[in-house]
């Protein structure tokens, strides 16, 4: 685990609380994670796509929308152009559970990212039996050893991964783990502040063929098409549609932009 996370301390050590528990009932998930169908691949995040993120609250953003129905959520995405749907599940700081992926699974015909904070390789079966498609690994919270692990068992299940870096270190290390998708946050992890240069000073670290996405920060179609134009091939974007009075219309506003950023808009 990289030194310095700052607010994100408290929360790796209560995950690995977490993990701890969940290992008791290690075998039992694994057998369910490893007899699911393959998960939905990452391919439709090409071509300037919007992954749409849902949470009650954050850290840094506060009260995001309390009263979050998943379900009608998820639908109002996909209406509004979402390529996938980010599913928060840590309760205590972001209001989440895995009923509400276990809730958004049952609606949603798009692949859904279980967003955590994942320690083990269980917890990566954990979010396959909940619905999830993909997983975040975050790279600040693993050493080298542990994310080869975690990458393991996300092929393991058949499922992918989002990996997540917000420095150059991180990115190289993403990088040279063989992440098939690299997230760079524009958040620094250690004092939440947002900076969207991130983005365009990290994404020369990533090669060719790795599916790139811009992480954070992004709250207008303005910042979609900024990021796109960098070289993002999706951008993830949660806050700037859960405070809009309309999340459905202000996903399709981002979507419009970044296809047409990309050169893909129909």
């Amino acid at each position: 685990m990289s030194e310095g996370l700052g607010a994100l301390a408290s929360i790796a050590a209560r995950k690995a609380l977490e993990a701890e528990r969940l290992r008791c009932a290690g075998a039992g998930m694994w057998a369910k994670a490893e007899a699911l169908p393959a998960a939905r691949d990452m391919a439709v995040l090409r071509g300037g796509a919007v992954i749409a993120e849902m949470k009650r609250r954050s850290p840094s953003g506060g009260e995001l929308r309390s009263a979050l129905d998943p379900v009608s959520l998820a639908r109002e995405y996909q209406a509004g152009g979402a390529a996938a749907l980010s599913v928060l599940t840590d309760g205590p700081s972001f209001g989440g559970s895995l009923d509400d992926l276990h809730a958004v699974r049952a609606v949603a015909d798009i692949p859904l990212l279980r967003k955590d904070f994942v320690l083990d390789p269980v917890q990566v079966a954990e979010a396959r039996v909940a619905g999830a498609d993909w997983v975040l690994l975050i790279v600040a919270l693993l050493d080298s050893a542990l994310l080869d692990e975690c990458l393991d068992a996300v092929r393991r299940c058949g499922a992918h991964a989002l990996v997540e870096g917000h420095d150059a270190d991180e990115v190289r290390r993403a990088v040279d783990a063989g992440a098939e998708c690299v997230g760079i946050n524009n958040r620094d992890l250690r004092t939440l502040t947002v900076d969207l240069g991130t983005f365009s000073r990290l994404r020369p670290l990533v090669p060719d063929g790795v599916i790139c996405v811009a992480e954070s920060g992004v709250r207008s179609p303005d910042d979609a098409r900024r990021m796109v134009s960098e070289g993002a091939d999706a951008v993830l974007v949660g806050e700037a549609m859960l405070r809009a009075e309309s999340p459905g219309a202000a996903c399709g506003e981002l979507a419009q932009a970044a296809r047409a950023a990309a050169g893909t808009q129909p």
